[in-house]
């Protein structure tokens, strides 16, 4: 059928209402509508649906969008036949959800001719009755939307994708348009692949969103950092995406503690509750809706002001289509994630158990995030080079990156040595296995290869493993380097690279970023929040005169107590108390590292301090960014609790709750900390020496500078077993520091 521009300029406006296309959609729909297959890899906002909704309405016969998002498929069809009123029959979907008389009415619109698009679920498309069903109908095209769950390698892989093509074939040839907002050229090429239509046209945009502002942020007081954030910027809309349910539904409990408007969506709440949290975020009734990514696929709310990623993404594609949902109308996007490396090993231990080569991908994946993260570069450039897009620009003037720029090496040196060793193996590897090597730091699998005999190991030992990762990225992004596309991951030496080998020339590389190791943040995805954190940080803005008068009168109480200083409040509790000016005991429970014992016990000279500070000085405190916890009603933590109440041994304890021995001293550290006695005498009585658990305890009430474990280990020697330094130190924090 020949359908000419006029044509769909004139339908565009018929049923949308638009006066023009956007960007590249012409261009695929005109391919489309002529017969051919296509490829169509459009950036979130850049409209995608279009692509697929106005040829089916031109087409003779019934387009077949294969889309996994059930729950969207709804919005889907309502929105089509708003455009065309009077006709419900001109879009259907076919899942789980219909009964039997819903699925015979999609059956006579559908054989009638009525329906001109059906959205369908993978897993339906595949049932017996809907393939005979679809035979007897004339198809126009399959669309399928998000294809890169089509890839093991994508952000959101669906094995039943992987029977898609020979579905179609069952079913009836027809031309097949697959989109989708993200592919990595690997992704890119399994779709293709797997779909069957390696000759498809590729239809790509640019994935470069100008408005939206890119930062990478300590994940230390996340929780504070972001009730601040959404303080300082009222009436914004925003949506705060967490990893885990439970974390959903804290982050928006302490928002709503706070005095913000906040819902929670994930797949735990029903339907229905779903849809009115989704619909009072839309009418704006809340401004931020906390969320699992489970929430804004197809979401088209143009005034997103704000993506807060609480837990680092599993991967680039996965940040890159969730930051994608903010500012839509071309105006202020601010995308802000926390990381700490924590976080990172809290995934990688929730692959275990799952086929080794869905681990290997994964952890690829997840190195891919690591990079983005730790890395002083430009964010715009690294995001568009995993996608295989070069940005121009040295600086994009809208990351952090770019706007406080880190100092620069000239690294022709360091980038000569990576080049040098890959050229000196017979094989390629993947990035963290090459820094290893120049690293020194010597593996089963470096030690299988015979590679600790090679000249170029720890050649460059002088650095870390993770300094030679972001040389190698940045090689990467500099085309000295490459990726294989079909074994991901692995480098090898462009011809660029060669060149500069052969011929070095000035390179202006960056080190990566510190972050601290994410102590103190959640262990898992069952713990709560305390109100409380144990993490160190550096000084945060806070008052320095203050900050002086309260470190002198923690040297005085000190001496008078015989107790040291950090006994009585570490260095990041007095940073908190210069920043928020806490006058009672309640404000002095939100400052770190201050439990309500602790509070109660020590904090009445400070707080009088403060207070007199304040008045002399006409200091109006921030009260809108003291923050207001949650109780701390985790069932574990009370369990431990009652049961230590009860004299039940540690052991046992950890064996009902299915912990390694580590790991439930950490539960009760963290409980101490937030200000909670505990009694563990008894079980020290039984497993450690009297005489140990004097020594221990004399280090911590006399020399100990803080309460480290690490310098306790280092200062009392190989004599004195961490385990029994962690249990006395337990004893030792209940009876006198709290």
């Amino acid at each position: 059928m020949d359908i000419d521009s006029v044509v769909l300029h004139s339908k565009l406006k018929e049923f949308f209402g638009f006066d023009s296309f956007k960007g590249i959609q012409e261009d695929i729909i005109s391919h489309l509508v002529k017969g051919n297959d296509a490829f169509v890899l459009l950036p979130t906002g850049g409209g995608k649906s279009l692509c697929y909704q106005l040829p089916a309405l031109v087409l003779p016969g019934t387009a077949i969008v294969i889309s996994p998002l059930i729950a969207l498929m709804k919005n889907q069809v309502d929105a089509i036949r708003g455009f065309v009123e009077g006709n419900d029959g001109i879009a259907h979907f076919l899942n789980s959800s219909l009964n039997k008389a819903q699925i015979a009415d999609v059956r006579n619109d559908l054989l009638s001719g009525v329906t001109k698009l059906l959205y369908v679920a993978p897993e339906s498309l595949t049932k017996e009755d809907n393939v005979a069903l679809l035979k007897e109908i004339k198809i126009s095209f399959y669309a399928v939307d998000e294809a890169h769950c089509i890839s093991e390698w994508g952000h959101d892989f669906r094995p039943e994708y992987r029977k898609i093509r020979s579905i179609i074939e069952e079913i009836g040839k027809a031309p097949v348009i697959a989109l989708t907002a993200t592919a990595t050229p690997k992704v890119q090429s399994d779709i293709l692949k797997n779909l069957g239509i390696p000759d498809a046209k590729v239809f790509r945009s640019s994935f470069n969103r100008p408005n939206l502002y890119y930062e990478v942020r300590d994940k230390v007081e996340p929780e504070k950092d972001i009730i601040k954030y959404i303080k300082q910027n009222p009436g914004k809309s925003g949506i705060i995406y967490c990893l885990s349910r439970k974390k959903v539904e804290e982050v928006s409990n302490l928002l709503n503690i706070n005095g913000i408007k906040a819902l929670p969506y994930h797949a735990g709440l029903d339907a229905k509750t779903r849809a009115e949290n989704q619909d009072k975020f839309l009418m704006e009734e809340v401004s931020v809706i906390v969320a699992t990514i489970a929430f804004g696929m197809g979401i088209d709310k143009p005034d997103v002001r704000f993506v807060i990623h609480y837990d680092i993404p599993k991967s680039i594609e996965g940040y890159y289509q969730e930051t994608g949902r903010a500012g839509r109308d071309g105006k202020e996007g601010v995308c802000i994630v926390y990381y700490s490396y924590k976080d990172i090993q809290k995934l990688e231990k929730f692959m275990q158990g799952k086929p080794v080569s869905e681990q290997e991908i994964g952890r690829q994946l997840l190195q891919e995030t690591v990079s983005y993260a730790e890395s002083n570069q430009c964010r715009r450039k690294l995001l568009l080079n995993y996608f295989g897009e070069d940005y121009p620009e040295d600086n994009c003037g809208n990351c952090d990156n770019c706007l406080h720029p880190k100092p620069q090496f000239d690294g022709r040196s360091e980038m000569s040595l990576v080049i040098g060793l890959i050229k000196s193996m017979h094989e390629h590897f993947q990035t963290t296995h090459l820094a290893n090597i120049l690293a020194g730091a010597s593996n089963s699998i470096i030690k299988s290869y015979k590679q600790d005999k090679s000249p170029y190991f720890g050649k460059g030992k002088s650095h870390s493993a993770g300094f030679w990762c972001t040389v190698i990225h940045q090689g990467l992004i500099l085309h000295l380097l490459d990726k294989e596309i079909e074994t991901y991951g692995l480098i090898f030496v462009t011809e660029k690279g060669d060149a500069f080998y052969k011929k070095p020339y000035e390179l202006m590389l960056v080190e990566d970023r510190k972050f601290t190791s994410g102590i103190g943040n959640d262990d898992d995805d069952d713990d709560e929040i305390s109100g409380t954190a144990s993490v160190m940080r550096g000084g945060d803005g806070g008052d320095p005169v203050l900050l002086s008068m309260l470190k002198d009168l923690r040297k005085d109480m000190s001496k008078r107590l015989h107790l040291q200083p950090w006994i009585l409040f570490g260095d990041p509790s007095l940073e908190d108390m210069s920043i928020m000016y806490p006058i009672s005991v309640d404000d002095l429970k939100n400052c770190q590292g201050v439990g309500e014992g602790k509070a109660k016990k020590y904090g009445k000279e400070f707080l009088e301090l403060i207070k007199r500070y304040v008045e002399d000085n006409d200091i109006s405190r921030p009260e809108d960014f003291v923050v207001k916890s949650t109780p701390n009603k985790s069932a574990d933590k009370i369990y431990i609790i009652q049961s230590i109440d009860r004299r039940m041994s540690l052991d046992d304890i950890a064996e009902v709750k299915g912990l390694e021995m580590n790991d439930l001293l950490s539960e009760i550290e963290t409980i101490v900390a937030t200000g909670t006695k505990l009694d563990i005498d008894y079980y020290i009585r039984q497993n450690v020496d009297d005489d140990v658990v004097s020594d221990i305890y004399s280090y911590f009430r006399e020399e100990a500078e803080s309460d480290s474990i690490e310098d306790a280990v280092n200062t009392l020697g190989p004599d004195y077993d961490e385990f029994e330094i962690r249990l006395v130190r337990i004893k030792f924090l209940c009876e006198v520091a709290n």
